[in-house]
This record gives structure tokens, sequence and C-alpha cells, in this order.
């Protein structure tokens, strides 16, 4: 888990830079977004298919078309989730 920074325009946080490579080098997807959740929320990555669609990784879960920085929301201390996936993701299944 990396510390949550102050607002800043990189949508990938530090601690999860190796997976979404990994991701990029190894599959069709590109990614989006991602999140690692800082401890309070499951980790989160938005890919794209040469289709298209719009995914999030963890979950498979269905995000619809592109569109322009839409899939998180902030809570009100100020932390970034995916609310269509934030209670589908199970932890012990995020080895890559």
């Amino acid at each position: 888990m990396c510390v949550k920074l102050p607002y800043c325009n990189p949508r990938i946080d530090s601690c999860m830079e190796k997976i979404v490579k990994k991701l990029n080098i190894l599959s069709n997807f590109k990614t989006l977004a991602c999140c690692c959740g800082h401890g309070k929320y499951n980790p989160t990555i938005v890919i794209i298919d040469k289709k298209g669609y719009v995914f999030e990784f963890f979950s498979r879960k269905k995000l619809g078309f592109k569109k322009r920085n839409r899939y998180y929301k902030k809570d009100i201390n100020g932390f970034y989730y995916i609310p269509e996936v934030s209670h589908l993701i199970n932890l012990g299944k995020l080895a890559l």
C-alpha cells in the first residue's frame, strides 16, 4: 500500500506500477486508470480492450465504453473508489 498523496494528475499509484506494466505488456488491454485503495478500498485497475469496452480488471465488471475520468468517485475522506465494483472484489484473488 502506498501513502495517499494530495491530488495530482497521474492516474497510476506508484505501488501499482509493476502490476500495471505487466498487465499492459502481457495482455491486449490498455490501462486507463488505477488505484491501490490506500488501505481503505480494494485495488482497482480500469482497462479497455481493443473493441473499446471498459472493465475493472480484478472483478471483470463491465463499466461500459470509455468516458473521461468518471470511473472513480471520491468519498468524504478524499479516497477514490469505483462504486460498481467496490463490493465485488475479493482481496484473496489479487495475485498476478
